[in-house]
């Protein structure tokens, strides 16, 4: 492949998935690798017909001690020699990785974008170029489907994608405007490594990328070998894959953006999807908004994996209060009407409902502040604080449809034995010795008891409505009624309690 050639497949590359535009000014992470580096040099041919400006960025992990030091020198010398502005620094990342418990991989990538978020933040660009080519594309397209990823890991990496963070990170909100791109996608590294040869660029050679200790490296250097001898063109069958994969996660996420707005709603640090709207979707659309709630509110899904999404999907049939921690510092908490996915101000998303600091917590409380008595009206409808009750009585005992409705507005209808329950019914909180006899029992149990046992969040039982008669609690609204209450076949009258949130 000539010189030229490849620098017009990379132009015209650029060009066609709009990765820059006339005037942007373009940070390239340069590590001194061949691939990095013929990003560069070809950038710096092109910049005057690009009308771009280029600022290099060289992160030193400080791993390899004084190759790590030769590294950072050579870079700094092909900037100059380029004429073109660079920042350099250093970062130890094996003092990260310990103190985040994570992989040596993981920290150095998580140190390195943080890094160029600062260095594109500082000169106020908005697009970090990166020298990923078809070889990483492939390495990555098989290490999500090894890691057990959903169809979107099928495409592996974008021409064009939001820049990972880190969690916690001061420069969140900035780092939602600024883009990877990777102008090399379509290139190879023999070929990358040719191109540097022709123009006797002498790239560094990183020693750690020959050890098998990191994951990339064995299926690098180990397991595709070892596909390429069961399919000669693995390589284009994973590619292809992740093209067909595109397409199709490209037309579900247009269909997902239509119908947000149906179904999501965004406050601050939380999104709220709807149960109900998102339950009565294909799955397929189901696990695509997911992936765009988490991306809105972590800027990308990176690491979210399949088994995070169907989580979330099964808290669309779980009992109310069910919590799921998820990357990025998130957690999800599935309320009655609504699935809840927000950013826990535990740093690191601790699962501890201590950690997680009362305002957040109470965000995901589905009930309203409840203080007083109030009577019911029965038959009629009260308005409470956050609340209007609907209390009907109906005359036939049968197994009504609004009660099998009920279920599936997550138990706030409930119906009990008119004769039993009786019409002089108020609502209240909970009291100290408050107790019931949940149905299905055959005897009391103490409410604290009960609400422990069913896994009820501490700081929501405050807020619970007790639905009350002079002689008993007939009713936990959203977990159980008493046994004593429920109907029978002799029951004569029915009565329909429901509560609908204002």
């Amino acid at each position: 492949m000539k010189k030229i050639e490849l620098e017009t497949r990379v132009i015209d590359f650029i060009q066609q998935h709009n990765l820059i535009s006339s005037g942007e000014i373009v940070v390239v992470g340069v590590s001194g690798g061949a691939d990095s580096v013929c990003l560069l040099h070809i950038l710096a041919r092109w910049r005057s017909k690009l009308d771009i400006k280029l600022h290099a960025a060289h992160l030193n992990h400080q791993l390899r001690g004084v190759e790590s030091e030769a590294d950072a020198k050579y870079v700094a010398t092909l900037a100059e020699r380029l004429d073109i502005p660079i920042t350099i620094a250093k970062r130890d990342v094996a003092a990260y990785k310990a103190e985040r418990n994570c992989s040596t991989e993981e920290a150095a990538r998580e140190l390195r974008y943080e890094f160029l978020a600062k260095v594109a933040d500082d000169i106020g660009a908005n697009r970090v170029a990166i020298g990923h080519t078809r070889d990483d594309q492939v390495e990555t397209i098989l290490m999500h489907i090894l890691r057990g990823t959903g169809t979107s890991g099928l495409r592996g990496l974008g021409p064009c994608s939001p820049l990972p963070y880190s969690k916690g990170t001061s420069l969140r909100a900035q780092r939602s405007k600024l883009l990877v791109i990777r102008p090399l996608l379509n290139v190879t590294g023999e070929e990358t490594l040719n191109y540097c040869q022709e123009h006797q660029l002498k790239p560094r050679i990183d020693s750690s990328n020959l050890s098998l200790s990191f994951f990339r490296n064995r299926l690098r250097l180990e397991l595709l070998p070892l596909l390429r001898e069961y399919n000669p063109s693995v390589d284009q069958a994973l590619l292809r894959l992740a093209e067909i994969a595109g397409s199709d996660i490209s037309y579900l996420e247009q269909q997902a953006f239509q119908l947000w707005d149906e179904v999501a709603r965004q406050e601050d640090d939380a999104i709220y999807l709807d149960k109900g709207e998102i339950a009565a979707l294909p799955i397929a659309l189901q696990r695509q908004l997911i992936r765009l709630a988490i991306a809105r509110l972590a800027g990308d899904t990176r690491d979210i994996e399949a088994n995070h999404i169907e989580a979330i999907r099964s808290l669309l049939s779980k009992p109310v209060g069910k919590r799921t921690s998820l990357p990025h510092g998130l957690v999800c908490w599935n309320g009655y009407d609504e699935v809840v996915i927000a950013v826990s101000q535990s740093p690191e998303g601790n699962e501890s409902t201590q950690d997680l600091g009362l305002s957040t917590f109470r965000l995901f409380c589905p009930f309203p502040l409840l203080q007083g008595v109030f009577p019911l009206k029965v038959p009629g409808e009260t308005v409470l604080p956050g609340w209007r009750v609907v209390a009907s009585i109906v005359g036939e005992q049968v197994p009504s449809l609004s009660l099998r409705g009920a279920k599936q507005r997550n138990n706030l209808i409930a119906e009990f034995d008119f004769d039993k329950a009786g019409a002089e019914l108020f609502v209240r909180q909970r009291q100290p010795g408050d107790g019931f006899q949940p149905l299905g029992m055959d005897r009391p149990k103490k409410l604290q008891h009960f609400m422990i046992d069913a896994k009820i969040p501490l700081l929501w039982r405050e807020r619970i409505p007790i639905v009350c008669s002079p002689r008993q609690i007939i009713w936990v609204v959203g977990w159980r009624i008493d046994d004593r209450v429920k109907v029978t076949e002799a029951t004569k009258e029915i009565l329909r309690l429901e509560f609908i949130r204002l």
